[in-house]
């Protein structure tokens, strides 16, 4: 992924520097709350996040069946399953955003 330049038949080194590679976490991270505040953190917005979402679309689902007797028209509908994502992800950013960054 060098970018060389040819001038005048010869090579000329990159225009730019290349970072070393960073690890993903680096080993003195591992000793810090913070770290798994954030862990932790994200694993709860992430359950959140799933356990609403999914049961809007189970609620809406069973709620518009109509071998169960649901109407057409009962439930949130497609509108309120696009609110229940919408609005699980701003809350959820807006309560971790402090948190894990």
């Amino acid at each position: 992924m060098a970018k060389d330049i040819e001038v005048g038949g010869e090579f000329q080194a990159k225009d730019y520097h290349d970072p070393p590679p960073a690890p993903l976490v680096d080993a003195q991270e591992l000793t810090k709350w913070s770290f798994y505040r954030a862990v932790i953190a994200e694993f709860i917005a992430t359950l959140l996040f799933l356990y609403i979402t999914v049961l809007t679309v189970i609620g809406y689902k069973t709620q518009t069946d109509p071998a169960k007797g649901g109407e057409d028209c009962g439930g949130v509908g497609i509108l309120g399953i696009a609110w229940a994502f919408g609005g699980m992800i701003f809350i959820l950013v807006y309560c971790t955003a402090g948190i894990s960054g």
